[in-house]
C-alpha cells in the first residue's frame, strides 16, 4: 500500500487497506487508459472536483498538482474557467479550496 493520504481518505485507507489498493488501482488504469498526459489529467481532475463541488477533491487535486509542478495561476485559472459553465458560486468556492493549498504551500 502506498503513503495514505491526509484525512477522511487516509481514515479509509487505513481501515480499508485490501478496497483502497483497489480503488487505487482502478484509478491507475483509468489515467492510462487514454492518451491525456499527467498534467492535463491533474488539472481535469481539479475541475471535475470544482463541479462537483468536493472541498476535499479539490483540497486533494491542488495539493498534488502543487507538488507535481504546476504553478498556482495554472490552478487558479480552472476555477475561473468554472466561472461560464458552473456559475459564479460554484467557481469562488473553488477557488478558496485551492487557495486553502497554496498558502499552505508557502
Amino acid at each position: 500500500m502506498t503513503e495514505l493520504p491526509p484525512s477522511g481518505a487516509g481514515v479509509f485507507a487505513a481501515q480499508l487497506p485490501e478496497a483502497w489498493d483497489a480503488y487505487q488501482a482502478l484509478g491507475q488504469a483509468c489515467s492510462e487508459s487514454g492518451p491525456l498526459d499527467a498534467r492535463d489529467r491533474r488539472l481535469l481532475k481539479l475541475a471535475l472536483s470544482i463541479g462537483a463541488r468536493s472541498e476535499g477533491a479539490v483540497h486533494s487535486h491542488a495539493r498534488q498538482g502543487a507538488a507535481e509542478g504546476l504553478a498556482p495561476e495554472e490552478l487558479r485559472q480552472v476555477a475561473a474557467l468554472a466561472i461560464t459553465t458552473l456559475g459564479f458560486p460554484a467557481a469562488m468556492a473553488g477557488l478558496s479550496w485551492i487557495n486553502d493549498i497554496l498558502k499552505d504551500e508557502g
